[in-house]
């Protein structure tokens, strides 16, 4: 583990040691979610890059029109007022275009980290922010493996925003706007199993046209955005570094140590102290 990597999973611990039970915070151990999450399939192999994904994404979210022209010759990232950026990419199998946003992990640490449960793994799938639990922490940012949360740093109001997977238009039966309105079908909605199944057929069938990993299936204990490619993820921009563990079970060892260190070591040095000002000084010390 990197130097980045330790920092976010110390965050994840601390967030998690400090609020205990009272406060509610998602448990490392828990599980993601009750039934059968939702999940969606991104098969970068039919993008075509028209970017139609980021105008619904803002349109279905109330957020500023993305730009009509883009610089794909730097490596965007996702922002407080753009929650879905579409790259390109120079492969050996050509050109590539690749969305991101939230990954929506299915035992996610933003979640682990928060303190105070704002940041919540529904059992539906979508991972969201919930504002009036928030109290500005912003561990979630820290802990994300993958850079999501962004804060309003200009805002006298600050929000942490980020996807939500369209949660609002799940509640009421609807897919996720990106989803709906796809012009190449490069995404597909539904139940994370059944997405899994539709990749690996997708592999099957087509053996030389995809690398045989579903990117999403098992990185950072699984994720509900899952990505089919034609080249090795890391030529995508992807961490191939994040292991198969959820980041939440990494701390576990430490969050078993914590009420120890915190209930016996003070007492122990406290007492050291004492004894150590009251202790009569000997002739050869005279």
């Amino acid at each position: 583990m990197d130097r980045r990597s330790a920092v976010r999973t110390l965050c994840v611990a601390t967030g998690s040691a400090l609020v205990g039970r009272k406060l509610n915070a998602q448990e490392a151990d828990a599980p993601a979610a009750a039934g059968e999450p939702m999940a969606i399939l991104v098969d970068t192999t039919v993008c075509g890059g028209c970017r139609e994904c980021e105008f619904a994404c803002a349109a279905a979210n109330g957020l500023p029109e993305p730009p009509e022209e883009v610089d794909f010759q730097e490596t965007r990232t996702t922002s407080e007022s753009q929650w879905t950026v579409v790259n390109r990419y120079q492969t050996d199998a050509g050109e590539v275009f690749v969305r991101r946003q939230c990954m929506h992990c299915l035992r996610p640490a933003c979640a682990s980290a928060c303190l105070t449960r704002a940041m919540y793994k529904t059992p539906e799938g979508p991972v969201v922010w919930r504002e009036d639990k928030c109290m500005g922490c912003r561990f979630c940012m820290i802990s994300c493996p993958f850079d999501v949360p962004k804060f309003e740093y200009d805002s006298a109001n600050p929000r942490i925003l980020k996807c939500r997977m369209c949660w609002e238009r799940l509640e009421q039966g609807e897919v996720p706007a990106c989803v709906a309105n796809c012009p190449y079908e490069a995404v597909t909605f539904g139940p994370r199993s059944e997405m899994i199944e539709l990749a690996w057929k997708r592999i099957y069938e087509n053996p030389d046209a995809y690398v045989h990993h579903v990117y999403g299936e098992h990185e950072a204990g699984g994720t509900s955005w899952l990505y089919l490619a034609a080249v090795p993820f890391e030529e995508l921009g992807f961490r191939t570094d994040l292991g198969t563990t959820p980041y939440p079970d990494l701390t576990r060892e430490f969050l078993y140590a914590v009420p120890f260190v915190l209930t016996m070591v003070p007492p122990f040095l406290l007492a050291l102290n004492r004894a150590s000002a009251n202790r009569e000084p000997d002739e050869s010390e005279e």
